[in-house]
């Protein structure tokens, strides 16, 4: 009997080491939210709350190296300090990479975000419940120096401390991404209908938490 007990300790042992690593890592793979999620019928809001809330997202160009085929680029992004983003996403991209280059020949872009990285939502990130948002627009160099360029490196700074320590040679600049149309999924029956201008004017408050988990997110 001593001698089972003396030989599963060190199971049990490096057993439990393994689970609570695997809740340390997942736990630490979800973001710390700035603002809780608004109730899912206010659309303006829930979009904002998706950019405001992400770090990252897929840039989408026109390719200038493939005849203008798609091309798609995971990259950070930030629209301001923390509660206090304008909805508007800011970029810090060098002109090394296509992005910057596909911008510079044709501005037309698009950014999708999804809340799958945000640990609120706990399904497949194509279910309609776990929100997802393409915003469609231009993709604007911003000029050196100018107010907005300072904005954006406040912004993008302060999310991403690591961008200010990027190297100097490799040519990185701001850009913005200049809104025309606004796609999102936060539940089922399709894509909402919001204008740009609902979404610049969108207060970026604390609201109260909305559930996405409750049973009738589970029909998909």
């Amino acid at each position: 009997m001593e001698l089972q007990v003396l030989v599963l300790r060190p199971i049990f042992f490096f057993f439990f080491v393994f689970v609570f690593l695997t809740i340390l890592q997942q736990s630490s793979s979800a973001r710390i939210l700035t603002i809780s999620k608004p109730d899912r019928h206010d659309y303006a809001a829930s979009a904002r709350w998706l950019v405001s809330q992400n770090s990252w997202g897929v840039l989408s160009t026109l390719s200038v190296d493939h005849k203008g085929a798609p091309f798609g680029n995971v990259v950070s992004f930030s629209d301001g300090l923390p509660e206090k983003g304008n909805g508007i996403p800011y970029f810090y991209l060098t002109t090394l990479d296509p992005t910057a280059r596909n911008a510079l020949k044709d501005q037309r872009a698009s950014l999708a975000i999804s809340e799958s990285p945000l640990g609120t939502c706990t399904r497949d990130p194509m279910n309609p419940t776990c929100s997802k948002l393409t915003l469609t627009g231009k993709l604007l160099i911003l000029e050196g120096g100018s107010e907005e360029a300072e904005v954006a490196k406040k912004a993008l700074f302060t999310k991403h401390p690591e961008m200010m320590d990027w190297p100097k040679d490799h040519d990185f600049r701001f850009f913005k991404l200049e809104i025309i149309d606004i796609f999102l999924i936060n539940w089922y029956g399709g894509a909402k209908p919001i204008t740009v201008d609902e979404y610049l004017h969108a207060k970026s408050i604390k609201l109260p938490f909305y559930n996405n988990n409750s049973p009738e997110s589970s029909k998909w």
